[in-house]
C-alpha cells in the first residue's frame, strides 16, 4: 500500500518536471540577432507572481545605458546607478511606467519598480544618444538572447504557451503557440526577425557631431 502511494505521488509530480525551451534568432542574411527577449506566457494556467529579489542593474556609464535590452517580470526592481564622472536626468514616458530620476551622481536614491507589462523607453535629458529598453513580461519564464542569438527559457513547466519575441527593431511583437512536453529533447527553434533600421543616435567623433545609424 505504502508503494502504491509513492507511486501516485511521483505521477502527481510528474507534470511540474521542468525543461527549457531554446530559440535561435536570425536574420535575413541568417546573422544571428542580440537583443531579442522572448517571453512564454502559459495558456493553461495563470502565470505566477514574480518572487521578492535583488534589483536588477541598468548603468550608466561610458555616457550609455548598460545594458542596452534588459527583461523583467512584472513586479521587480531595477537600480540605475550612475558610474562616470557627469551627472544623468533619467527618465521615461513609456505608458507602462513613467518615471523620473532627477540630476545625480553615484547612485540613485531608491530602485525603481516596474509593476505594469509593456516596453519601457529609457532616456536622459542630458545626454539625447542615451537610449535602452526595459521589456516588462508577465511571467517568469524568458531570456534574451546573445551575440549568437541565441536565447534558453529554463524551467519551464510541460504545457501549452505563447511565445512572445520582441526586439527594439521589430514593428511589432511576433507571436507563436508552442507545447512544451515532458521529457522532449527538441532542439532550438530558428526565428527570422525581419529588423528596421537602428535609429540610434551615433555620438560625434572628434567634434564632428551625431548622426544615426
Amino acid at each position: 500500500m505504502l508503494r502504491l502511494a509513492l507511486l501516485a505521488g511521483l505521477l502527481a509530480l510528474r507534470p511540474l518536471l521542468a525543461e527549457s525551451a531554446s530559440f535561435q534568432l536570425v536574420d535575413a542574411k541568417q546573422q544571428p540577432i542580440a537583443d531579442a527577449v522572448v517571453s512564454l506566457i502559459p495558456l493553461d494556467a495563470p502565470a505566477p507572481a514574480a518572487p521578492a529579489a535583488s534589483p536588477v542593474v541598468i548603468a550608466q556609464a561610458k555616457e550609455q545605458f548598460l545594458p542596452y535590452v534588459t527583461v523583467i517580470q512584472a513586479g521587480s526592481a531595477i537600480d540605475f546607478p550612475n558610474r562616470d564622472t557627469v551627472k544623468h536626468h533619467v527618465y521615461s514616458t513609456s505608458k507602462a511606467k513613467r518615471f523620473e530620476l532627477p540630476l545625480y551622481a553615484g547612485e540613485a536614491r531608491e530602485p525603481v519598480r516596474f509593476e505594469q507589462p509593456g516596453v519601457v523607453t529609457l532616456g536622459c535629458n542630458i545626454h539625447d544618444w542615451m537610449l535602452a529598453y526595459v521589456v516588462v513580461v508577465g511571467t517568469p519564464w524568458f531570456a534574451k538572447s546573445g551575440a549568437d542569438g541565441a536565447a534558453s527559457v529554463a524551467a519551464v513547466p510541460p504545457g501549452r504557451y505563447r511565445a512572445e519575441i520582441w526586439h527594439p527593431r521589430l514593428p511589432a511583437a511576433i507571436t507563436r503557440e508552442l507545447t512544451v512536453a515532458a521529457g522532449a529533447a527538441a532542439g532550438p527553434s530558428t526565428h527570422v526577425l525581419e529588423l528596421g533600421r537602428d535609429r540610434r543616435i551615433r555620438r560625434g567623433v572628434e567634434g564632428k557631431g551625431g548622426g544615426y545609424k
